[in-house]
């Protein structure tokens, strides 16, 4: 059984050691410690003890904004991140939120499937948004109403 639980400073090690195994360009520890000094939404999720995967979530008014969600490389495709998008889905709508809006790499099409199957759609795009290998990458804009 899945467990989320609020994402601590205490956890940070861990969970930057995850996201530099999952991302080529990942967020650092002071970026994760950041948004849990903002006050942002921050979890992790646990299976039998063990951290499967992470997200990280700001709300502004009645929208949040998806930051970071992550599943660990071997357990990715088993269901975890729908799980934890799920978890993520329902805490927004406790709070109040009626969208929610995430970036995505264009090249991610694993990922931009993902969130299609999930109901969001494709609603822009933001320039030079990612780093990437050549300098910088657009990001795709999606949103889904909650």
């Amino acid at each position: 059984m899945i467990r989320y639980q609020d994402m601590t400073v205490a956890d940070l090690d861990a969970v930057t050691a995850a996201e530099a195994g999952i991302y080529a360009f990942p967020w650092t520890r002071g970026n994760f410690a950041d948004s849990l000094a903002a006050g942002h939404g921050a979890w992790l999720a646990r299976e039998g003890g063990r951290m499967t995967g992470y997200a990280v979530v700001v709300q502004v008014l009645d929208e949040v904004h998806l930051l970071n969600i992550s599943v660990l490389p071997e357990l990715q495709r088993g269901g975890h991140g729908s799980a934890l998008l799920d978890h993520i889905v329902a805490w927004a709508r406790t709070h109040g939120a009626t969208r929610m809006l995430l970036e995505v790499r264009p090249g991610n099409l694993a990922g931009q499937g993902f969130y299609l199957r999930h109901g969001f759609e494709e609603i822009g795009r933001r320039r030079d948004y990612y780093p990437a290998r050549a300098g910088r990458e657009d990001a795709v804009v999606m949103a889904r109403k909650l």
